[in-house]
Formats: structure tokens, C-alpha cells, sequence
């Protein structure tokens, strides 16, 4: 098998099928080393496909932003802390209890399985936050639930890359910062607040998401060479 690319990057699959993704898997075998999934490809595939990934040899990040009561989140990491996952998302708005509770599971199980907050959405707006926050600015409710991740032992936090130099400020420097809305060039989807790879790493991420700019891309290694001397850029600018 050729070797991977180590790179802080988690590829998205953001595909309809099993079968899309698998290609997509075999297609980027060699060229990155993690990957990410969300609710879609884990309804359709459950855990024999989170296996699947993980047996592949890739990272995996499992996307399920699980918000609920305390007690049905905390069961839901306890199913899923044995399966070999990298990191798995909850929404940090479900509240300190539900994070300290999954947190302790976790623990308890022994599983090195990261667990990390999702802060706010980065397809949101201002406009679009006001229909569902009224009266609470998006940038303190993003600096508050990050604030929470920390406070409540999570391991990471999830935002958009333009949040991440308040979010830095309110954080402790040990706390993953996970990035998706990134993009090599501006695009029109539906991602509302995007950056470059090296715009995130300057700013402090860790890790950054990418998806179609990937598997969409026509020579996928010339695009994942690219964002990897992007995110370089970003990095020497840390040093």
C-alpha cells in the first residue's frame, strides 16, 4: 500500500452511497490518511462501515453532532467509544452536563476516542442566527460554548475558521481546533463563513475539514499537494 500523507487534514465524504464512498476511499488511499463522515453514510452503512474505514486503515472521524438529554448522548459514546473512531462531534449547546457526563463515560471505557463540541454552525449567518438566536451575537455564544468545551474536559471544538482567533483567546491552547468551511478559493455553496487552509492554520487550527475540493477536484493528489503547501504556509506563520 503506498504511504499516506500525513497531513492535519480529515477528507469529507459528503456522498450519497456506500458505494460513492468506498470508491472515494479507494481513491484517496495514498494520498490522505483520515476521514470524515456524517449521519448520511453512518445511517446507511451503521457500525460494519465505521469498521470498514477503520480497518482501511484510515482516521476516522465520526460527525453525528449528537445533542439530546444528558443521559441519551452519554449511552450513544458508550456505544461508540470501542469501535476505533478518532473523534466524534457533539453540539456544544446541549449544555455542560451532557459534555461532563460523555466525557466521564468515555473515561471510563478507556477509549482513546476524542470527543469534540460543535460550537455554531458554519453555515449560519448573522441573518440566519437572528431567526434562532434572537438577541444573542453569534461571537459570544461561539466564545461562551468554546469556553464550555474547555471547561467541561472535552477534548476539542469545532468552528469556523473565522472564529478561531476569538475562540483562541477563551480557550486553552491544549484544546483541538477542528475547522471545516475552508476552501482553497471561494466558492458558492452552502458554507456562509470560509477561509483558506493557510488563513485556519495561522489562526490557530489544528485540524482542518475539506471535502468536495478534494474528491471533486479533477486530479485529486495535485489538489491535496496543494492544500498541504497551503497549510504549510500557515503553520511557518505560527512559528
Amino acid at each position: 500500500m503506498t504511504e499516506r500523507k500525513s497531513l492535519p487534514l480529515f477528507a469529507a465524504l459528503d456522498l450519497n452511497t456506500l458505494r460513492e464512498a468506498r470508491q472515494t476511499m479507494d481513491m484517496l488511499t495514498g494520498v490522505v490518511d483520515a476521514i470524515k463522515i456524517g449521519p448520511r453514510l453512518y445511517a446507511q452503512g451503521g457500525a460494519h462501515f465505521l469498521k470498514e474505514i477503520v480497518d482501511h486503515g484510515f482516521k476516522l472521524f465520526l460527525d453525528l453532532k449528537l445533542h439530546d438529554i444528558p443521559n441519551t448522548v452519554r449511552l450513544a459514546v458508550e456505544a461508540l467509544a470501542d469501535m476505533g473512531i478518532f473523534c466524534l462531534t457533539l453540539h456544544a449547546d446541549g449544555g455542560r452536563r451532557m459534555m461532563e457526563e460523555s466525557v466521564a463515560a468515555r473515561d471510563r471505557l478507556g477509549s482513546t476516542m476524542k470527543l469534540l463540541g460543535i460550537t455554531v454552525l458554519t453555515s449560519f449567518d448573522e441573518k440566519g442566527w437572528a431567526e434562532v438566536a434572537p438577541g444573542c451575537p453569534m461571537s459570544e455564544a461561539i466564545k461562551k460554548r468554546a469556553w464550555l468545551c474547555g471547561d467541561c474536559g472535552m477534548d476539542g471544538l469545532v468552528c469556523s475558521p473565522l472564529d478561531l482567533p476569538e475562540v483562541c483567546k477563551v480557550t486553552p491552547p491544549t484544546l483541538l481546533k477542528v475547522v471545516p468551511g475552508v476552501r482553497l478559493v471561494a466558492g458558492g455553496d452552502d458554507q456562509s463563513r470560509v477561509a483558506t487552509p493557510a488563513d485556519a492554520f495561522r489562526n490557530g487550527a489544528d485540524y482542518i475539514v475539506m471535502g468536495r475540493p478534494i474528491y471533486k477536484a479533477p486530479d485529486v493528489r495535485k489538489a491535496v499537494d496543494e492544500i498541504a503547501a497551503s497549510i504549510e504556509e500557515g503553520l511557518s506563520c505560527r512559528k
